[in-house]
């Protein structure tokens, strides 16, 4: 369990993408929960498979759930 600076719970959600608008979707559509966003990183990776260039765009988010 990740704790944050002042003891909270921290947790995490991985989202993976095969085009960035896709990608900027998935995490515009989380985030627009009842979560605290404390950190997004951002990660791209590219893989060459015969003729074809395979993209990987992953988001990490760290952030509390909000208090009802």
């Amino acid at each position: 369990m990740l704790y944050t600076f002042f003891g909270d719970k921290m947790k995490v959600k991985v989202i993976d993408e095969g085009h960035e608008s896709d990608l900027e979707a998935e995490v515009n559509k989380f985030i627009s929960g009842n979560i605290d966003v404390i950190d997004i990183k951002l990660s791209t990776s590219c893989a060459v498979y015969g003729e074809e260039q395979i993209y990987c765009f992953t988001a990490l988010i760290m952030y509390e759930e909000k208090e009802s």
